[in-house]
């Protein structure tokens, strides 16, 4: 029975974090086992915000899949590759934007709100306005039957199918060259961070997939709780304590229904509370350091290089039939 594929990737922007460790990698790795998957490091996407600082990028790209690995994703499983690696990826940008409206792009939803929120820098590009041209490429290139989403990410998925009918519509190719690519839903946990807010780099309150246990510690008990409580045996209001909303996603369902009534009760202190989540994270991290540290020892490069040849074979057969389908 042959696969179905799966496209997806990640900007490489150093050391991930425990929300992209639930939110995305552990997701990856069981899409591994079902379907045939190309993970792409997207380092041109990197370029339409950050493209005034580049000097990190290659050991960002390094750290990255350092972390990708570390977490169980197999390069016998699945196609690990750096998108510049495949000049394709370009070629059919360029050639999607030359039938892309101009409106459909300003009409996407996080362009205003990145506009908005991302005022340090200038990103008033073209690079920036067409990302998701350059997002359906990606997609298009490995006639991914599906992408791996969340519900915020639909609306870009959703151009990338519109572009596909665009495409069929003024080229009328006499055999399909791209798929309608399907959504696959995602649950993507909301992790807070150390401060309460989401965690994000771009906050400083992260938990790195790479901290290793003795900084996990440290970190945890230093997260804020919830702040009105002064006393041990103060009632406590578990919904706004960042420390309760790493124990549900990490601890047992059974558990943390007691560790809410405990809380509320005032059975149970901060400390206590911290020192419980600290064994249960350790443990489940363990196994992901144990793996980092074999890791490390890859030769990383050479890893890249081949899953590169191997997508680049992929992404030819794809743009030879688009020229021709063009007439270039």
């Amino acid at each position: 029975m042959v696969k179905k594929r799966i496209l997806s990737g990640m900007r490489p922007s150093g050391r991930l974090h425990l929300g992209h460790a639930e939110g995305v990698l552990s997701n990856w790795v069981k899409l591994q086992d079902e379907y045939e998957c190309y993970y792409e490091v997207a380092d041109f996407h990197s370029l339409t915000t950050d493209y005034q600082n580049t000097s990190g990028l290659k050991n960002n790209i390094k750290e990255m899949v350092i972390d990708w690995l570390s977490c169980g994703l197999d390069p016998d499983k699945c196609c690990m590759f750096v998108q510049s690696d495949v000049s394709e990826h370009a070629q059919l940008h360029l050639l999607l934007s030359m039938i892309v409206p101009l409106s459909w792009l300003e009409r996407c939803p996080t362009y205003k709100e990145q506009l908005q929120q991302l005022k340090d820098r200038d990103i008033s590009t073209y690079g920036f306005l067409g990302y998701p041209v350059l997002q359906a490429a990606d997609i298009l290139l490995y006639r991914a039957d599906a992408v791996p989403v969340g519900e915020d990410q639909l609306p870009h998925l959703e151009l990338s199918r519109e572009i596909v009918r665009r495409f069929n519509f003024i080229y009328k190719p006499k055999a399909q060259i791209f798929l309608e690519p399907s959504a696959l839903l995602t649950h993507c946990p909301k992790l807070p961070g150390m401060d309460g807010r989401k965690m994000s780099k771009s906050y400083n309150n992260c938990i790195y997939i790479s901290d290793s246990a003795e900084v996990i510690t440290k970190k945890i008990k230093q997260m804020i709780t919830d702040p009105a409580r002064i006393k041990v045996n103060d009632p406590g209001h578990p919904d706004v304590c960042s420390v309760y909303g790493l124990h549900k996603v990490y601890t047992s369902s059974s558990e943390v229904k007691n560790l809410t009534g405990q809380c509320k009760e005032g059975e149970i202190g901060c400390v206590a509370c911290k020192k419980n989540l600290i064994q249960t994270l350790l443990t489940k991290m363990e196994p992901i350091h144990k793996k980092r540290k074999e890791v490390e020892k890859y030769p990383i490069q050479s890893i890249l290089r081949k899953a590169g040849e191997r997508a680049r074979e992929v992404a030819c057969s794809t743009m030879g039939e688009v020229r021709k389908t063009m007439g270039i």
